[in-house]
């Protein structure tokens, strides 16, 4: 059964729905990279290396990667917006359990339960978008909820770099996790109930293996979670190890310097929304190709030894990375006719394998190169990128891209 709804104009609703995402996006991002610009803290007061701090980040993207899986199957039969509310707070309240916890393990088994809740939003705020959002208004929808989901990894990292220098990475934790809880709040105060989502019981596994067996077998959403897997492993490797480049000699930044590097974030809150607006007046393989020749354009500038060319090379992967997986996330909506939950829930699988996988990974190219070899470890999955967004183009019809 449908849930039941006041009759809103389309406008009206909309003006709800995008700042009601944007809060989910900014309490979703800023509690999974609250840890980034933490990591060389964990490896000095820890005792690790760079690829095991990670650790950190990757614990709770891995689980992320198969909680939304789960979770984009559930909200099928529970509906969106009660999930989606529930996984902030329990997201939250775990957020700050990493604050006081005694070890390193307990930590990584906090921050990997943390991922795990958080699936109930991601894959169920695209699903949300693409059932709720006027088609001719679904890129521009989806551009803001991704810039929100830039707004909170941005204040996020920025603001635990700042409030560790000043205090410690524990009080950060639990700032941040408090903020979030009250950006929940706010979320179920202001989205309205879904009006063409249908409830649906009794699935069985069977259904969703089903579904999701459907959707793979279309080759274009295929080929934008493949997009999805590579961008995000690109984005991510490149800030997991921006912080301790510039921790070391010529550098030598402290915390809250290096956390300032994440107000680049507000360019990528910028593009994200840009890109949407493009996408839906000029089609998306274009700009999904132009935001990965940006970040490929940026990777380069990042060899540079000038700090303000490394900072203007991290921009351009900002950039790029905010333009194509805007244009990826909105373009899985209108390609999935049904099940948009399940569809949603396997770009996202990708998104976060891509993080955690070529993430982790990273560290180890970072360790035996330096940042060179990590630019060109980021550039591959960049030309990747490039490379899908052409086969998508031959292999679209115009209209269904605009």
């Amino acid at each position: 059964m449908a849930e039941a709804v006041q009759p809103a104009r389309p406008d009206a609703r909309l003006w709800r729905i995008t700042p009601a995402l944007f809060m989910a996006g900014f309490a979703t991002f800023s509690l999974i990279y609250s840890v980034q610009p933490l990591l060389s803290a964990f490896a000095r007061d820890f005792r690790l290396d760079a690829a095991t701090s990670s650790l950190a980040l990757s614990s709770t993207t891995g689980a992320l990667a198969i909680s939304i899986l789960v979770m984009g199957a559930f909200s099928e039969t529970l509906g969106r917006k009660v999930l989606m509310f529930g996984s902030m707070c329990a997201a939250a309240l775990l957020n700050l359990a990493c604050a006081v916890a005694p070890t390193w393990g307990l930590l990584l088994v906090a921050r990997g339960l943390e991922g795990v809740v958080l699936g109930g939003v991601p894959a169920v705020a695209m699903a949300y978008l693409a059932e709720e959002s006027p088609p001719d208004r679904l890129g521009l929808a989806m551009g803001l909820y991704v810039g929100g989901t830039a707004f909170g990894g941005m204040t996020g990292r920025v603001a635990m770099g700042v409030m560790t220098q000043l205090w410690s990475w524990r009080t950060a934790l639990g700032v941040i996790s408090a903020v979030d809880l009250v950006a929940a709040v706010a979320f179920v105060l202001l989205l309205p109930p879904s009006r063409h989502f249908v409830r649906r019981t009794g699935l069985a596994l069977s259904t969703h293996l089903d579904a999701w067996g459907r959707h793979l077998a279309q080759p274009r959403l295929a080929m934008l979670f493949a997009v999805a897997f590579l961008v995000m492993g690109a984005f991510v490797t490149v800030y997991n190890y921006v912080g301790f480049r510039l921790a070391a000699p010529p550098y030598r930044l402290d915390q809250a310097q290096i956390g300032l590097i994440f107000l680049i974030y507000l360019i990528g809150i910028a593009a994200s929304s840009w890109a949407g607006a493009l996408a839906d007046h000029f089609g998306r393989p274009p700009i999904l190709m132009l935001g990965a020749m940006i970040a490929l354009a940026g990777l380069a500038l990042s060899l540079a030894q000038p700090l303000a060319l490394v900072i203007v090379g991290v921009t351009g992967v900002t950039v790029g990375f905010f333009m194509a997986h805007s244009v990826a996330s909105g373009w899985v909506g209108r390609l999935a006719s049904e099940n948009r939950g399940h569809a949603s829930s396997l770009y996202l699988l990708a998104y976060y394998l891509g993080a955690s996988v070529l993430g982790s990974a990273g560290g180890w190219v970072w360790r035996w190169g330096g940042w060179a070899a990590l630019s060109g470890y980021c550039a591959a999955g960049m030309l990747g990128v490039l490379a899908l967004g052409l086969a998508l183009g031959r292999s679209s019809p115009r209209a269904t891209d605009a």
